[in-house]
């Protein structure tokens, strides 16, 4: 199983030293990947609750960071793979996306993994100008004009939401015949949509047998559509939320010991994972005390 680390885009490290600290870092320890996420907004009151067990939204995202840029910045590494988990791809016109990935792309050498998501809260789209309602129509659009504007050298599109005049494509990702699309989703049209549209799945961390519960689903549907499950992965994002006392069954993986942690993870190369990457950002640790953790985590974890 491939283990990544997500960069510092939030909070009080997300500045130039700590994405490069951290990306330095991340790729001499031996981690396979660096991630981000995205935020536009940091509401004292959200119109819909942060999708947690208390519903508060983290107060790191009040200080965020472009994830694409932070990237950017993050592909001076050598070998580490770059994603986003997740990019709210329907924030950006799909012309506007679909240049800045490939962009991304080329400035890295072909290490992107897009992760695209539909986010969580009105407010948020309100705020950049898009419609809370038909986020999977658009999110399909979406899709289509990457898969085309990255596969044609000559490239238009006339669809219900967006229209594009004929246009030569000159600049092509690295990744033929385009960077790997991974999807967040949870209810049966976005598990749906993985297994017919995506290379793959972006899931947060779950007891283990819901997680590959819903992942056979996926697997299920993408034969059913004739394509070949084998072929798709998932990229487990975990947010742990560290605790001195070995936490209930009932609060991991919501709460839990790092050591709960690290058996977690070795669970779930166990059970078929691809990918595991973890999120220390909302730690009230320090820079270096997280870059520690880190540390132990990937070294016990490929122990095991």
């Amino acid at each position: 199983m491939r283990l990544g680390l997500a960069l510092p885009t939030f909070g009080t490290d997300a500045h130039a030293d700590g994405v490069i600290t951290v990306s330095r870092t991340a790729e001499a320890l031996g981690y396979d990947s660096l991630w981000t996420g995205d935020r536009v907004l940091a509401p004292r009151s959200p119109s819909t609750p942060y999708p947690s067990q208390d519903g508060v939204m983290p107060r790191i995202y009040e200080n965020h960071m472009d994830p694409l840029t932070s990237l950017a910045f993050a592909a001076h590494t050598s070998r580490v793979r770059l994603g986003t988990s997740t990019l709210n791809g329907l924030w950006h016109p799909p012309m506007m996306l679909a240049r800045s990935l490939t962009t991304l792309d080329v400035l890295s050498r072909g290490r992107l993994d897009v992760g695209l998501g539909l986010g969580w809260m009105p407010d948020e789209y309100a705020a950049v100008g898009v419609p809370w309602e038909g986020r999977g129509a658009r999110l399909d659009e979406t899709l289509d004009i990457l898969e085309t504007y990255w596969a044609e050298d000559e490239f238009a599109h006339q669809g219900r939401l967006f229209t594009v005049p004929e246009t030569v494509v000159g600049l092509k990702p690295e990744q033929r015949p385009g960077p790997p699309v991974l999807l967040a989703a949870f209810n049966p049209a976005g598990l749906c949509r993985v297994a017919r549209r995506a290379s793959g799945w972006l899931p947060v961390a779950m007891p283990l047998p819901h997680l590959m519960s819903m992942w056979k689903t996926i697997t299920e549907e993408a034969e059913s559509a004739d394509r070949d499950p084998s072929g798709l992965r998932m990229a487990l994002r975990v947010n742990p939320t560290l605790t001195e006392v070995e936490a209930h069954a009932e609060q991991f993986p919501r709460s839990g010991t790092l050591d709960q942690y690290i058996a977690y993870a070795r669970a779930a190369a166990e059970s078929g994972v691809h990918e595991l990457f973890i999120d220390l950002g909302q730690s009230p640790a320090s820079l270096d005390e997280r870059i520690d953790i880190a540390g132990r985590f990937i070294a016990a974890v490929r122990r095991g």
